[in-house]
């Protein structure tokens, strides 16, 4: 079945096959694997499941589908987590079920691997932005013991071109939702529902969120999307984060990095449902885990702990500033 883009083959005026959307193989695979930091013990397992995926047509049309719909819509901004793709005939504990979004992505790496290069985005930021996969990779194993992804609607974005990962932030072009642009239209600013921002995201892998590595990064972003996306101007940033969340201020010391990296924002108030098990996930790594077992070694977790055993809970806040 011949696929059409809307982005890089529509743009060049070819036309894709489903050949164009075949993983890769052999050698070839293997590398892809290795740039996308899989973790090593995913990789065999991975290399042998190729050809099923492939040559079984249950496996092999609705990879050809799944991959058709996201090389699509590369280069567009909606902001859409995609749902994960699923398999009729093959249960979601599977192996194969485990392993077919990886594939998904697998074939459309190329594609985004074109825009990336069309929009003059360096090297280095092509292949940090997509080891996101392997990242999320490692995470499901940490957690389940087993091949996977964690959150592999999340990586949409990247493959996309949405997001990309520059220095200890990652930065998505986005438009800015209707709770964020009715209250900046509402203080008098020029901004409303559906304008650009730069969506701000914080890894949990790289460490402190420290203000001076911070600042390198949004000075490289604005490097970035001046020269890659000069078409996209980006007035404002916002960020919607349990990070953001204004009860932090009454647990954590005022010299804490999370208190310093709200001040960057004017925070216009929070989602009214708990984020309390995002929480535990991002900084305990396993979102299950009860309150009354949560360690107490830093600051943070501390301040985490104590607030839900003090029956309290922690919201996802809003922020904004100008670039």
């Amino acid at each position: 079945m011949p696929w059409t883009t809307g982005t890089g083959a529509a743009r060049r005026g070819t036309r894709m096959t489903s050949t164009d959307l075949s993983p890769p193989e052999g050698d070839e695979l293997a590398d892809a694997l290795l740039d996308l930091a899989v973790p090593h013990e995913d990789i065999g397992a991975l290399l042998a499941l190729r050809p099923r995926m492939t040559d079984d047509p249950e496996l092999r049309d609705p990879l050809m589908e799944a991959a058709g719909r996201m090389v699509e819509a590369i280069g567009r901004v909606d902001g859409r987590w995609e749902p994960e793709p699923r398999l009729e005939a093959h249960g979601p504990g599977t192996p194969v079920a485990r392993s077919f979004v990886v594939f998904v992505l697998l074939a459309v790496l190329p594609h985004i691997r074109a825009y990336h290069r069309e929009r003059g985005v360096p090297d280095q930021v092509s292949r940090r932005t997509l080891a996101d996969l392997g990242r999320q990779m490692a995470l499901h194993r940490r957690r389940h013991g087993t091949g996977g992804v964690a959150h592999p609607g999340w990586l949409a974005l990247h493959f996309r071109g949405e997001l990309f990962h520059l220095g200890r932030l990652q930065f998505q072009r986005g438009r800015l939702d209707r709770l964020t642009g009715e209250g900046l239209r509402a203080l008098g600013e020029p901004y409303g529902p559906g304008d650009p921002t730069l969506d701000l995201h914080i890894p949990d892998f790289l460490g402190p969120l420290a203000p001076d590595a911070c600042d390198r990064a949004l000075t490289a972003a604005g490097t970035f999307f001046d020269r890659c996306f000069p078409d996209e101007p980006y007035p404002i940033a916002t960020c919607h984060s349990w990070l953001l969340d204004p009860q932090f201020a009454d647990r954590l010391p005022k010299t804490s990095n999370i208190l310093r990296f709200q001040e960057r924002f004017d925070i216009h108030g929070t989602w009214d449902r708990p984020a309390d098990s995002s929480v535990i996930g991002f900084v305990f790594g396993d979102p299950d885990l009860p309150p009354d077992a949560l360690p107490r070694r830093t600051a943070l977790e501390r301040a985490i702990g104590d607030h839900l055993r003090s029956g309290g809970h922690w919201y996802v806040g809003h922020g904004w500033f100008r670039r």
